[in-house]
């Protein structure tokens, strides 16, 4: 029977293999969903997991952490990504990838019998203030990302109008184009369609 440290060891082991094959996938837009990217993963190899990390202040996935299935997948999907800006679902902007670090996961393996020491800090204690001015900012930063997440939404929703009404204006002129030069009448009379239709 197995004992508590080799349980342990061999928990550490697994995570650190899964760590080595999989990826930290950044700037991601809050429209892509988990099955977007596992189709744009797909073209490296097989996905064996995707975790999105939603975003603390806003609830909306920014980043993820896609699990391939070895680490040379991995190792490619870091290298093309690197020397080729790659975006998912056209959307404007191109996201980033590097390492997973151990960090970055909820589920690595806890330590047997480990203790985290705290303490509560009153308005008499001398760190007080310290606390209380680090609460201060962490708040006027959440405000400020928000602020960041809404204003970038706005522009990404922008570009992906114009990226629209430039579809929909190119595909009008070629309609144009191909009806001018009699192109029109002429694969109609090839499939047999009558151009009235």
């Amino acid at each position: 029977m197995a004992t508590s440290s080799e349980t342990f060891e061999k928990e550490c082991a697994e995570f650190e293999a899964k760590v080595k094959r999989t990826v930290f996938v950044d700037n991601l837009s809050p429209q892509v969903t988990k099955k977007v990217i596992e189709t744009a993963f797909s073209q490296f190899g097989t996905v064996l997991s995707i975790e999105l990390i939603a975003d603390p202040i806003e609830n909306i996935p920014m980043c993820c952490l896609v699990e391939m299935e070895n680490p040379n997948q991995a190792r490619s999907v870091i290298e093309d990504m690197r020397n080729l800006p790659f975006m998912i679902c056209g959307m404007p902007r191109p996201i980033r990838v590097q390492k997973a670090k151990a960090e970055m996961f909820g589920d690595r393996p806890h330590v047997p019998d480990r203790k985290i020491p705290f303490q509560w800090i009153g308005p008499n204690d001398a760190d007080f203030e310290v606390a209380q001015e680090m609460k201060r900012l962490v708040k006027r930063q959440a405000a400020e990302a928000s602020l960041l997440l809404k204003v970038q939404m706005v522009e990404e929703q922008k570009l992906a109008e114009k990226h629209d009404e430039m579809l929909k204006s190119n595909y009008q002129k070629y309609q144009m184009t191909v009806a001018i030069d009699g192109s029109l009448r002429r694969l109609a009379r090839h499939y047999k369609i009558n151009i009235s239709d």
